[in-house]
Formats: structure tokens, sequence, C-alpha cells
């Protein structure tokens, strides 16, 4: 049995209106084929998009598009935002782990998934490349799947494995990948958070690591650490140097040991070539690789985390600025979760202590309208440039004193004054 290839405007027909229709996200977004998609609006109406984080041009921004498409972001991205915050948007506030669960039991029903995978290898398997994610179930549920195929999609190993006889349609495009460069973004401000964190962490300890220039900055300041392992929603170039100098080794996991395990790479084209046939790299589903069940089973797990900001209690807003939603849930409190649960584990919020407009991200009291990830009873460490604490086992004073501590110094009097005013002058215990 051997492939036949159509091209992408034929891929398409096979949208109709009234579909929910499911995108493949990060590095390994069909751009082309989502932009041919768009180009059917006013043929096609009252069709649904679906996506988690999404990179490319995606050319939404038109009236006639608007009025055709409608997104539901499980997860906001750049490319997307100000769809999702104008009239024919969406967000769908959802733990990470939990959006395979919303495909299976038809609470989303998925009428069309549209990937982008690895070329059949010599049994005719493609793989979901860079992202199984909650992509794998989208597939599994979906009626028709489109594929685009790409020979400059790495071939991951793990649960991405899918035989070109179950796409309704196959796309030949050699195109790049999205690739970001997290190293360009780090500043001697992010360096230092990154100490202070990489300074907690003890050797053996299993890392998860968010998206960012931070998550970044930690791993590179874990050059001397020894024997630390890898289980996380996503990594990023960050983790090769390690790699490459025997510091990761995965030894002491006990979920896949001797494995890389993540459920998406995003990255640059040097991670990419890294994982690709890689027996050392899972790329698992995330219902799987997100289970705090799953992750508090390894030891001395560390999950490090960013905020948009955090109020004096402990509260931590992630996904919006007041009632813009800016990005998503995400895995967050599956990782906060299951590094509290885990033997050893420490789970971490790491800011900088100010916007770039010289804001501070510590606040008396989160924006209105914000939404609350993280809750005060998950956060136990919180780390920016000027220090590190640990929340946990503290009360709603202590709180606020350790708070205004790791504060820029700029707005440490201001914070005092609101936990004195709404706690009284004395803090107790501490």
């Amino acid at each position: 049995m051997t492939p036949k290839y159509i091209t992408a405007a034929e891929a398409v027909q096979l949208v109709e209106s009234g579909n929910r229709v499911f995108i493949h996200g990060s590095a390994a977004t069909p751009v082309n084929l989502v932009n041919t998609l768009l180009k059917r609006a006013g043929i096609i109406n009252d069709v649904e998009l679906v996506s988690i984080s999404t990179y490319g041009k995606i050319d939404w921004n038109h009236r006639e598009v608007l009025n055709s498409f409608h997104l539901n972001s499980l997860f906001v991205s750049a490319n997307t935002r100000e769809w999702v915050n104008g009239n024919c948007g969406e967000y769908v506030p959802v733990f990470l782990s939990e959006i395979p669960r919303l495909f299976d039991q038809k609470i989303l029903p998925i009428d069309v998934a549209i990937v982008h995978v690895s070329p059949p290898d010599q049994h005719g398997y493609c793989t979901l490349g860079t992202s199984v994610d909650a992509t794998l179930s989208a597939v599994r549920n979906a009626r028709i799947t489109i594929a685009q195929v790409n020979p400059k999609m790495p071939r991951l190993l793990g649960d991405g494995a899918i035989h070109f006889s179950k796409f309704s349609a196959l796309v030949w495009e050699e195109s790049e990948l999205h690739e970001v460069d997290y190293a360009l973004e780090t500043t001697p401000i992010t360096n230092k958070i990154g100490q202070c964190i990489a300074d907690v962490i003890e050797d053996g300890s299993t890392l998860q690591v968010g998206i960012g220039s931070i998550p970044d900055a930690v791993i590179k300041s874990l050059i001397n650490h020894k024997e630390l392992g890898i289980h996380s929603e996503m990594f990023s170039d960050g983790i090769l140097p390690l790699v490459e100098k025997g510091v990761i080794t995965n030894e002491h996991k006990v979920i896949q040991r001797g494995k890389i395990v993540s459920s998406f790479v995003l990255g640059t084209r040097k991670i990419y070539d890294f994982v690709d046939n890689n027996p050392s790299v899972l790329c698992m589903e995330v219902g799987y690789v997100n289970d705090s069940d799953i992750i508090r089973r390894n030891p001395k797990v560390v999950s490090i985390n960013s905020a948009i900001e955090i109020d004096i209690t402990g509260q931590v807003c992630a996904d919006s600025i007041g009632t813009y939603q800016y990005s998503g849930i995400g895995g967050q409190m599956d990782f906060m979760r299951g590094a509290a649960l885990s033997e050893g584990g420490k789970p971490i919020i790491a800011i900088q202590s100010t916007t770039k407009k010289g804001a501070s991200r510590i606040v008396p009291m989160l924006k209105p309208g914000a939404g609350v990830v993280t809750t005060r009873g998950h956060v136990h460490y919180v780390a920016t440039e000027y220090g590190i604490v640990n929340l946990y086992g503290k009360n709603m004073e202590q709180r606020a004193q350790l708070l205004a501590s790791i504060a820029h110094p700029d707005h440490r009097e201001e914070l005092e004054k609101a936990y004195h005013g709404r706690f009284g002058m004395m803090i107790k215990g501490l």
C-alpha cells in the first residue's frame, strides 16, 4: 500500500459547515493547511476551531474569516490572542492533563483533526512528531484526519505512531518547523532567578520546566549538578548541554527510568535534530505525562513554572491580565501538585519582580477578573531575582511578609502597608 498525496486545497474540502476542527499545535502547527482552510470562509460556515498553543502566521484577521470560523482555544498563544479576546473567539479553562478527556468523553466531539506528521517509515507508520500532547486523542476521536507529511518533522518515539492508512487525506509539504530560541530572551535578571532556583535543587532530582526564559535560565545554572532526570510536559534546547555533559542521566526516576519523558518539544532545529529517532526520548500523551499520580512517583520532582502576578497571600495568576486572556492554565497545576506530593519534591513559581513597565508582579490583590491558576493552598516556593521563599505551612500574615521580602525594593513599602492594613501590625511567629 503506497501513500497517495493530494494538495492542501483538495484536502480541506473534507471540512464541512458546522464541523469542530482540531488543529495540531506548537512547533507542529500545520500553518499552510490552516490558512488554506480559512480561505474557504463563506463557502463553509459555523466552523469551530479547537487548538492548544499554535505558532506561525495564521491569517485569521479578516471579516469573512471571522464570520465563518469561531476559535475555541484550550490555551491561548500570541498568534491567536486577539482572536480569543474578540467577538469570534473563546477560551476553555482546563488542565492540560484533562484535555484528552474532553475529546474521549465527547464533551468536545471532534469532527476533523488537522495534524503535522513525520513521513511513513518502512512499516507505514508516521509519528505526530514534536507534539503528541492531546493531539493523539483528537486523532483517535476524529471522524476525519488530514495530515501534512513533512520530511523535516522529526520522528519521535513514544505514543505518537500512526499508520498512514488511518489518515483521510495526506498532503506532502516540506517546510521548516517553527523555532523558538529562549536563550535569546535571557537577561541578568532571569539568570539571577535561575541561580536562586538552582541552589535549592538537589542532585538526583526529576525536573519539569515550563516555557520561557526563566526555566531556560534555571537549566543553564544546573551544569554542576549530578544525575538529574526530565519528566516534563515540554522541553527545549536548554537541556542539551546537560545531556552532553552527563548531568541529565534519568537514572533515579521511577517512571521511565533512563528516558527523557515529555508530551511536546519546542525550540530550535538543534533540539528537533536531537530528538529525531532518539531512543532516550519518549514523547507521550499528555494525560499520562501530566498525571499527578504518575509525576509524584518520581523522586525529588522540581516543578518550575512562571506567573503573571501573585498576591501577598500566594494566589497565582498565570493565564490572564485582569479579564484579558493572555495564555491558559496549561500544565502548571498538574506539575505543581505532582511535585508537592513527590518525596522531597519542590513546586516553584518563578517570576521577575516587576513588569517591563516597572509595575510589581507581587501585588496586594490580583487585578479584577484575574484567573487564579494555582491556589495559595498549592503554592510552596516563590522565586524572584531577590531570592526564594517557601510559603508552605505559613499563615497569611507570614506569607505576606515573605513575599514582600523578595519584591522589588521600590515596591516593598507599598506591600508592607498593604499587609499591615490587612493583617494588622504584628507578624506573628515568623
